[in-house]
């Protein structure tokens, strides 16, 4: 194969390269490629399984996807870096740079922890269901049930019911949501009547106790299986407990719904599961969500739970969090413990959150987070930081790091907006951007994808001996291929591009705190029928969609997604800030800071409703108008943050539930949501 060698990219020592932002560094864009599905996908397949043809091809897709010439044969001077270590000097750093911040002592127990969180988030007014139904309509929060809960104004064990009505609704044809592989209504009454009791006797665990949160399909929550999104892995991975991070909340009194679905091993980013089922968008059941933790995204961003974890290895937190219109949030990597999650990968991957609200994310950030005393893969500081978000002095001098290229490949509604809420931002608590360049960011790109491969195809490997490939979907059996296609020198070059970009990164917040992009480069596509049942290998879309995310994952650096608006279509829209390692009080502080804008949803009349909140919302009424005794005590199932001026008598809001679009319409120039009738009852 030496005629065929690729001559390969001379990188220039770290030292000798300009970050500024007239910087000679190119910003490469990667070429287009074919979308496949369906029979062609299948073809392709088949292909590439085969011996002869399927190397050549594989060849082939290297080369042309610039992988021999930024990664193989590349000359890096570099030596490899293969976890991505921030030992506690960097997180003292960091410390002298934060601002508002409380120690909270590493050996504190999760309740405690989320007793302390709580103590850091601003208290507000207290309301009574009534009182929210009436004002601005958003999804609940923990806050919201907590308080629910204390006043008895609705139980645990009511919510659950109406939690299990509304999933069963949600799976009912012709466009089943397909939020969850496996939800067991028993084992969730169970627990939400060990909760009602606790309330009763005045003895809560935490402000947990009792909220609803789902678990993505890549952690053990017993007594479910681990499946990863397959038909085979629970097979030879049986789950026998729980996950550390589902312990803990667990241990918080916590309701565990189920395992939401996902794209399967996590190997794509539509969230089209060919065996449990597309996860389909909330904001337009026809579109998306992102992936890979789909149905986490999707749980929380209609209103059925306020919180859920998912697994980020490749902003698959992030991604749907942004498509959804809801919070993703990546800690540094080690800062949550990693046992009991599947190990698809070891050096890429940490548990992210999924929530409505920045407040929701720190709790539970609070609640899971910490290392297993017995198992240290990274130096944490002796001692964990909550940010103070109730402080009265706003947090001063944050500096943005923009890299104006890379920040406008996007859509250009996104880009519009995006800017627009940065400069709002900045204006507002007279914060700074400053012009950066990231060189190398495809060759950081790829590297992260051969070192991921790299590690999903090992852990597979003893499993694909024994595994029918019939039970694999199509897209994944191409994914897998090309997974094992990298070899041992492929993966040191990746990780000396890790080192690199390391090096890079550290001088880049050397000149400012937060680096700042868009969180996709596009919101969600469509899916599309021939992809139901094969999945689809779409590099164009999937390339816009990671765009961004990927130095949060390779060099192990804490991320937040913050919703910043919508496109022409409704569809959401978010922002990310990335920053130093340990430095998660700044990225909530910032989040935080974005969130009290408080944007809305735009009106669109050409997406389609979500069907099961109209019917969940008319049985809701029918029960209401049978039981005037409970009154004001249901539970507003599904929110999403738009507003509602005008009431409206049940006879208006059931025409508007059935002819809204998308669950956005417009009424008197006000967007609203067919959540947001859901919760006018």
């Amino acid at each position: 194969m030496g005629l065929l060698r690729d001559a390969g990219v001379v990188y220039k020592p770290v030292e000798q390269i300009d970050l500024g932002p007239c910087s000679n560094e190119s910003y490469f864009k990667a070429d287009k490629a074919p979308r496949m599905a369906g029979f062609l996908l299948k073809i392709f397949a088949w292909f590439l399984e085969s011996r002869i043809i399927g190397a050549l091809l594989l060849y082939i897709v290297k080369k042309n996807n610039q992988v021999h010439k930024l990664v193989s044969n590349a000359t890096l001077e570099e030596p490899p870096m293969f976890v991505p270590l921030h030992p506690i000097t960097d997180c003292i750093k960091t410390d002298l740079n934060q601002q508002e911040v409380k120690q909270i002592d590493s050996d504190a127990s999760p309740p405690e922890r989320v007793q302390q969180a709580i103590k850091c988030i601003p208290v507000t007014s207290e309301k009574s269901l009534d009182d929210l139904k009436s004002s601005c309509f958003r999804r609940w929060t923990i806050a919201d049930y907590s308080r629910a809960y204390s006043t008895g104004e609705i139980t645990p064990l009511r919510v659950a019911e109406h939690f299990i009505n509304a999933v069963r609704e949600s799976c009912s044809p012709p466009l089943p949501m397909s939020f969850f592989i496996n939800s067991d209504a028993e084992d969730i009454l169970r627990q939400a009547t060990e909760s009602t009791l606790r309330y009763e006797r005045g003895n809560p665990i935490s402000a947990l106790d009792g909220v609803l949160i789902a678990i993505k399909d890549e952690i053990d929550c017993y007594p479910y299986p681990t499946t990863g999104g397959t038909k085979w892995l629970h097979k030879f991975r049986p789950c026998t407990g729980d996950a550390c991070c589902v312990m803990r909340l667990r241990s918080c009194g916590a309701i565990l719904v189920g395992k939401t679905n996902m794209h399967e091993l996590g190997a794509g980013v539509s969230g089209i599961n060919p065996h449990y089922g597309p996860i389909r968008n909330p904001y337009n059941p026809k579109k998306i969500c992102g992936g890979s933790s789909s149905g986490s995204a999707a749980v929380v961003s209609s209103g059925l739970c306020p919180v859920a974890l998912g697994v980020d290895s490749g902003g698959s937190v992030r991604m749907p969090a942004s498509l959804c219109g809801v919070f993703g949030f990546k800690p540094t990597f080690g800062c949550i413990p990693h046992s009991g999650v599947l190990p698809l990968n070891w050096t890429v991957g940490t548990v992210g959150i999924l929530a409505a609200t920045l407040e929701d994310a720190f709790i539970v950030y609070a609640a899971i987070s910490g290392d297993l005393p017995s198992h240290k893969p990274t130096t944490l500081p002796p001692k964990v930081q909550f940010p103070l978000l109730n402080s009265t002095k706003p947090i001063s001098n944050i500096r943005f790091a923009k890299y104006g290229e890379w920040f406008n490949d996007c859509s250009d509604e996104i880009r519009i907006c995006c800017s627009n809420a940065l400069n709002l931002l900045c204006e507002h608590y007279k914060w700074k951007t400053v012009g950066v360049t990231i060189p190398d960011i495809e060759s950081m790109l790829l590297a992260h994808y051969v070192t991921i491969s790299s590690e999903c195809s090992t852990s597979l490997s003893s499993h694909m001996e024994k595994l029918n490939f019939a039970e694999i979907g199509w897209d994944v059996r191409v994914a897998l291929r090309v997974c094992g296609a990298f070899h041992g020198k492929e993966y040191i070059q990746a990780q000396k591009m890790r080192n690199r970009q390391m090096q890079i990164h550290n001088n880049i917040f050397a000149m400012a705190d937060v680096i700042v992009a868009p969180t996709t480069g596009r919101t969600a596509y469509s899916i599309v029928d021939d992809a139901l049942k094969t999945g689809e290998v779409d590099c164009i879309n999937g390339a816009a969609l990671i765009r961004y995310q990927i130095a949060g994952n390779f060099l192990g650096l804490p991320a937040v997604t913050v919703p910043v608006g919508y496109d022409k279509a409704g569809l959401p829209i978010g922002l990310q800030f990335m920053g130093k390692p340990w430095s998660e009080p700044t990225l909530m502080h910032v989040a935080y800071a974005m969130q009290t804008f408080g944007f809305r949803p735009c009106a669109s009349r050409n997406i389609e409703s979500r069907r099961f909140s109209m019917i969940y919302f008319i049985r809701t009424e029918q029960r209401r108008v049978g039981t005037s005794r409970n009154r004001g005590k249901e539970l507003p199932s599904l929110r999403n943050g738009s507003y509602l001026k005008n009431e409206k008598s049940l006879v208006e809001k059931l025409k508007l539930c059935i002819t809204s679009v998308n669950g956005l319409i417009d009424m008197d120039m006000t967007c609203v949501s067919v959540s947001d009738l859901v919760q006018l009852a």
